[in-house]
């Protein structure tokens, strides 16, 4: 089983930022990355579509043959684990948010945390929960920040734009008198690291900002060694599979996973419904 590729999912590019971490931490390892390209973005849908999406993404990585899935994407984290730990009980799983939520807490000196996500992260309470499972005393305030994907989707990540629209949905939450604001900060959605600059031009120096993406790749570690073999060897290989707009993912993915990506490496596909 340590030959088989780490399946990695998402609602499109912003899944690739965990995937750079992903390969850092573990280069041997290969990796199949399936965005839904075709049905972005997820934060804007309800649960249970969510739910639907995520269980046939998940479905098509372990009919590829997947020794474990990582759900690099925060909306299909906040909703769909569960039904995916069901549907997939023998499938080492790991989601983003409790990796994030854990990191949060390590950071902050003052107990209060803003968490930045899509609408249906937030509506979910997803991070809040995970959050005052580590310490139930934090203060954690949620904001949806539904544009700054699409801007990261643009990659209008820098400049009047991007900054403009930070100001506007940080803007009246880190404004007030230094000890009432927050003093860490959790990017809630995979697509938001690149806007870090736009937002630190907001929030401050001061404030930490936390990428769930290297503790992510930490936990993944720590779940191969106790569940699955990690690969041996030399570098592992990552394909790409898209739902939609090859030629679009070939495009603006480098921007989020660092480096090219080879039209060789991408297929696109339909996912499959599920059984009624």
């Amino acid at each position: 089983m340590s030959d088989l590729p780490i399946g990695v999912f998402d609602s499109g590019v912003g899944g690739l930022t965990v995937l750079a971490a992903l390969r850092r931490q573990l280069p041997a390892e290969s990796f199949l990355y399936l965005g839904d390209t075709a049905r972005l973005p997820y934060g804007t849908k309800t649960h249970a579509t969510v739910e639907r999406y995520a269980l046939q993404a998940v479905a098509e990585l372990v009919r590829r043959g997947v020794k474990a899935v990582v759900v690099a994407c925060n909306t299909a984290s906040a909703a769909a684990m569960p039904a995916l730990s069901a549907a997939f009980p023998n499938l080492p799983l790991l989601g983003v948010i409790e990796p994030g939520a854990a990191a949060a807490v390590a950071a902050t000196r003052s107990r209060r945390i803003a968490v930045i996500a899509t609408e249906a992260t937030v509506r979910g309470e997803a991070y809040q929960a995970a959050i005052h499972r580590l310490d139930r005393e934090a203060r954690v305030e949620a904001i949806a920040t539904t544009l700054f994907v699409a801007l990261a989707e643009e990659g209008w990540v820098s400049g009047t734009v991007a900054e403009s629209i930070a100001r506007r949905y940080l803007g009246p939450v880190f404004a007030g008198a230094l000890e009432d604001s927050p003093d860490t900060l959790v990017l809630g959605c995979t697509h938001f690291p690149p806007l870090t600059a736009a937002i630190q031009s907001v929030i401050g120096p001061d404030v930490i900002v936390v990428d769930s993406a290297a503790t992510t790749a930490a936990a993944l570690a720590k779940l191969l060694d106790s569940q699955v073999a990690r690969a041996e060897g030399s570098t592992g290989q990552a394909r790409f599979l898209v739902t939609d707009g090859v030629e679009r993912f070939i495009r603006i993915g480098p921007g989020f996973l660092r480096q090219g990506i080879d039209e060789r490496d991408v297929e696109r596909i339909d996912l499959a419904p599920l059984p009624a």
